[in-house]
């Protein structure tokens, strides 16, 4: 039997990204609505059969974000979310942005590293973490505005070296405001309270069963 009751939204998440899917994890199953209803996250993992190759072409966060979630939902039928999220620095002129996860070949530390590189001598360490989440349905059509939307931002400081074992990304460098750990050492609790995508995701979260349920009986 499945884990979840008719009663329940069943959303895919459109990544392969297991950090990722283990943030969304936990933020959904914090949510109660009053109706009774819960979300229950499916990983796109889960599926024998996903989309492969998405060119994420998009020239902002959100057309990044659109483009991934209207694949899955077109391919697998049901509602999906995804996001694209970016580091933007100040004294590099607001990059790398939509490019961070490409500014460097190789994995996490190699971009940490191109990103110190890159900053050194620099005294303004001021960044912010960027993300815009999108909700596409299987009747999603690509039209100008056929899913929803949300946008978060989280401000902070690039540190001058790494530290930090729990996190994923630049999160070893980014010190948020408020607090003189990086998100790699605060842990996932405190980010899910305060990162750009737990603020995205609250968004979301409010009006997630009447959006869920208009699309499904409207737009499907």
């Amino acid at each position: 039997m499945p884990p979840w009751s008719v009663s329940d939204i069943k959303i895919v998440l459109a990544s392969g990204n297991r950090h990722k899917y283990e943030e969304y994890t936990d933020f959904f199953a914090s949510l109660a609505y009053a109706s009774g209803e819960r979300v229950y996250l499916l990983n796109s993992g889960d599926f024998d059969l996903a989309p492969s190759d998405i060119e994420e072409s998009g020239s902002s966060y959100e057309e990044n974000a659109a483009i991934k979630a209207r694949a899955y939902a077109r391919f697998l039928g049901l509602p999906a979310i995804a996001d694209d999220s970016g580091l933007e620095v100040r004294v590099l002129g607001w990059r790398p942005g939509i490019y961070s996860s490409r500014a460097a070949s190789g994995g996490d530390g190699d971009r940490i590293s191109w990103l110190l590189g890159q900053m050194d001598g620099k005294n303004d360490r001021r960044a912010r973490f960027r993300v815009s989440l999108v909700m596409a349905f299987p009747g999603s059509r690509g039209g100008a505005r056929d899913y929803f939307s949300s946008e978060g931002v989280c401000w902070g400081n690039i540190s001058r070296d790494p530290s930090g074992e729990d996190g994923f990304g630049y999160d070893p460098v980014f010190v948020p405001d408020g607090h003189q750990k990086s998100f790699a050492e605060l842990g996932r609790a405190i980010k899910r309270e305060i990162s750009h995508r737990a603020i995205a995701m609250r968004g979301v979260a409010i009006l997630l069963p009447h959006v869920v349920k208009y699309f499904l009986a409207y737009c499907g």
